[in-house]
């Protein structure tokens, strides 16, 4: 197999399986059954948000390059527009009117990991060079371009930044992300213990649960992070948050290929990266620092989604009995962007 943009894909990927210039990834598995299937379990009509409040985890304390967001009005002649009486324009109006604008760091809460923000360096044309490249191929500086080009490790100007041109987060926008959503309760069996998961503790806690995984499920994983996180009141320790709290251990050969076995489209928690940050040392020359993003974003086109608010869910879940649901989880249609928040609804 070969396309116009490589000769040689990465082992177990699945780079060209859903043709030569796919961009969707495993959301090409979210068919019109799969959305029906996450419909078949709505019971109740009961909704719950997954989103913690976009200002959260506060200050830029657990990531220094992601900062709150900052709300303030846009203007009208000249003057703030929040509670602007409309009778500075004519005195015969009755209206107040506000309007606002926000500078957003897109993954700074709950957010959406796309398959432009994290890629590797591989040999893609099989001569022996590895190249800066993400999902499918698609090229660093090419497809994906910022304000400068890497010479090694030396930044060179480029110029204005252009984002994503391919596997941008417009991609998942179009295509819808509603489907059915499975949930592992993993603090019901872990704690706040700050447990790495791999795969036998993992299919233990799902035998225990009676929690099935098929083909085209979005799977999301309580670790209890959320509700720690919100009683920081913004004033986030990133030490006790990451020890205290389960991720998958991310290193795992096990629980990389259950990931791949088990055509699940998309790796969702309500920690900080879904997997133990930092990483088990690695014993090879080169390695991942992100093993399950290289594994899922990389190779898979598998998203992820981090720090979703899940408790409330998880909890109504375990009371009666169920790991299943409907999860819609659309993020901005913002073209170029290569992550988004995303403010998600469970209906059970």
């Amino acid at each position: 197999m070969a396309t116009s943009r490589w000769t040689k894909r990465p082992e177990g990927s699945t780079w060209g399986d859903w043709g030569p210039d796919d961009e969707l990834g495993r959301l090409n598995l979210v068919t019109k059954e799969k959305v029906l299937q996450g419909v078949a379990e709505v019971k109740e009509g009961k909704t719950f948000c997954l989103s913690l409040p976009l200002d959260y985890p506060g200050q830029a304390l657990l990531n220094p390059r992601r900062h709150p967001p900052v709300l303030t009005p846009t203007e009208r002649n000249g003057r703030p527009n929040m509670g602007y009486p409309m009778r500075c324009d004519d005195p015969t109006a009755l209206d107040l009117v506000c309007d606002d604008k926000v500078l957003l760091t897109l993954q700074y809460s709950t957010q959406w990991d796309t398959l432009a923000h994290v890629g590797a360096m591989f040999d893609v044309d099989g001569d022996g060079k590895p190249e800066d490249v993400f999902y499918n191929g698609f090229r660093s500086g090419q497809d994906i371009v910022g304000p400068v080009t890497w010479q090694g490790t030396n930044p060179v100007p480029r110029g204005e930044h252009v984002g994503a041109k391919h596997l941008g987060v417009e991609n998942m926008a179009v295509h819808g992300v509603q489907g059915r959503g499975v949930l592992i309760d993993l603090e019901a069996h872990f704690g706040r213990t700050g447990k790495a998961v791999g795969y036998d503790d993992l299919m233990g806690v799902m035998q225990q649960d009676d929690v099935k995984v098929e083909r085209g499920d979005f799977v999301l994983l309580r670790t209890g992070f959320d509700r720690a996180l919100l009683a920081m009141n913004k004033n986030p320790d990133p030490k006790e948050l990451l020890s205290t709290t389960s991720a998958l251990d991310g290193r795992d050969d096990r629980l990389q290929q259950w990931v791949t076995d088990s055509g699940l489209v998309a790796l969702i928690s309500d920690n900080y990266g879904v997997e133990s940050t930092p990483a088990r040392p690695c014993m090879d020359d080169y390695c991942a620092m992100l093993p399950l993003h290289h594994h899922c974003l990389f190779k898979l086109g598998v998203y992820l989604g981090e720090m979703w608010y899940l408790s409330e869910l998880a909890d109504w879940l375990r009371q009666n009995k169920r790991s299943r649901f409907l999860l819609t989880a659309p993020p901005l249609r913002l073209p170029g962007a290569v992550g988004s928040p995303a403010s998600p609804i469970a209906t059970v």
